[in-house]
């Protein structure tokens, strides 16, 4: 099964790792908050390193998707893939609800800026991402199982 989806979803987790990676490199964010507000001021300062792992994680979750979706293919069993994407489309749904206090769409810390783009784009894009996740696995479970 080669499905557009998994590309799709594939593209957006690698411009989502080069961003990560211009950080890294010392780029600002541009005006866009990209990090939760306590009273004014960010409620963490991401280091380089952890920048960076973050941006090796959207790059191998794009590999993931893609290997599952088809588009790629490997010597994996076809079920390490399948939950490595279920995993993956569980992680951003449950991103997208927020751990209640700083994001997600439940979060009691609103009227920053931070909290306008999360509501507005982030966790959307969280949602659209980790049900994509699910349909991609789903797709895959689905043309394993044809005759």
């Amino acid at each position: 099964m080669r499905h557009p989806l998994a590309l799709s979803i594939a593209l957006v987790f690698c411009a989502l790792s080069a961003l990560h990676w211009y950080w890294v490199a010392g780029g600002v964010s541009g005006g866009i908050p990209a990090v939760p507000e306590v009273n004014g001021r960010p409620a963490f300062q991401p280091g380089r390193l952890s920048t960076a792992a973050v941006a090796l994680a959207l790059a191998a979750a794009a590999l993931t998707v893609l290997v599952c979706g088809g588009i790629v293919t490997t010597r994996l069993p076809e079920w390490i893939p399948f939950w490595a994407t279920v995993a993956l489309g569980t992680l951003f749904v449950l991103r997208a609800v927020g751990e209640f206090h700083l994001v997600g769409f439940f979060k009691s810390v609103r009227g920053t800026p931070f909290a306008r783009w999360d509501t507005w784009l982030f966790s959307p894009l969280c949602v659209a991402l980790g049900l994509g996740c699910l349909w991609v696995a789903r797709l895959a479970r689905a043309a394993s199982a044809a005759p």
